[in-house]
């Protein structure tokens, strides 16, 4: 009854948020997906700035924060001392609980100086002339931008993907541990050819777990994108994201059409993160199939 109850709510968001973007879908049709002009005064709407702030930022962050995450927890479970340990594991379940607006605000008044003065400068310095990276460089030195959005959704989401990898490291038999030194492999061997292995499956859903938390993440992202609806390689450059779009104007959107494009955003981004869910799923399911 109770999973009943679960998929009735379920439905009755997507049907919600399926209705109330009929309207852009009848003036726009599939283009909205495509369009690039987001001008509510012309009452010309395109999704894919947004989608493509999304996504963008989503992934550079998952990338940043899956190797730090995997290093935090093997520290954690194998190098760390038994006194230090619960110290940091209660610092870890602190900045998961910190609020997203405090991230924002810490962005905004430290890490985005901290970039424009040291890191950006340092990365045109030495990558901008490099064949291929030269053109990710590009972005007026603020510190706001695609990267310092990225930046920060990995400060938030490493405490997540951290806390179900020390878990799940945690519950590995040892004697799998025990049999890989009796061969002589070292700490990281048998981390990398045993550990990794045999836990592959959860780790899969922890870092979709994170994936998920920075798909739908507002206010941080919102405090350090810049909100310019742009599509650009220049990561420094400005850009938006769904949540940041409607979290900007969804309060002074007094115009039909304009409430249903962002209802119509929030339903996209809906989609991704069923999709995300999804390809999740088929991944542990994979992982199961081979074990």
């Amino acid at each position: 009854m109770t999973a009943l109850l679960v998929l009735m709510l379920l439905g009755a968001i997507m049907a919600t948020l399926a209705v109330g973007a009929l309207p852009v879908f009848h003036q726009f049709g599939w283009s909205f997906l495509s369009g690039r002009d987001w001008n509510p005064v012309s009452g010309s709407f395109g999704a894919l700035p947004a989608i493509y702030g999304t996504l963008v930022t989503s992934f550079i962050a998952l990338l940043i924060a899956v190797p730090v995450s995997f290093f935090i927890a093997f520290f954690l479970t194998e190098l760390c001392p038994q006194r230090l340990r619960g110290a940091l594991n209660g610092v870890i379940e602190l900045l998961a609980g910190i609020p997203s607006i405090i991230y924002g605000m810490w962005g905004l008044f430290v890490l985005a100086p901290l970039l424009a003065s040291h890191v950006q400068p340092w990365l045109s310095h030495w990558l901008g002339h490099v064949w291929g990276l030269g053109a990710l460089m590009q972005g007026p030195p603020i510190g706001i931008g695609l990267l310092p959005a990225s930046l920060i959704l990995a400060v938030m989401i490493v405490p997540f993907i951290t806390a179900v990898m020390r878990e799940v490291f945690a519950v590995v038999p040892p004697t799998l541990k025990e049999a890989g030194y009796g061969l002589g492999a070292n700490t990281w061997e048998v981390m990398w050819d045993i550990v990794l292995p045999y836990t592959k499956v959860a780790i899969t859903g922890g870092v979709m777990l994170g994936l998920g938390r920075a798909l739908g993440e507002t206010m941080a992202v919102t405090f350090m994108i810049g909100n310019a609806n742009n599509i650009d390689i220049g990561l420094f450059n400005s850009g938006n994201s769904i949540a940041s779009v409607i979290a900007n104007e969804f309060a002074e959107a007094s115009d039909p059409l304009h409430a249903s494009a962002l209802i119509t955003l929030a339903f996209v981004l809906f989609v991704i993160a069923f999709i995300v869910l999804v390809l999740a799923r088929a991944l542990i399911s994979l992982g199961n199939r081979h074990q």
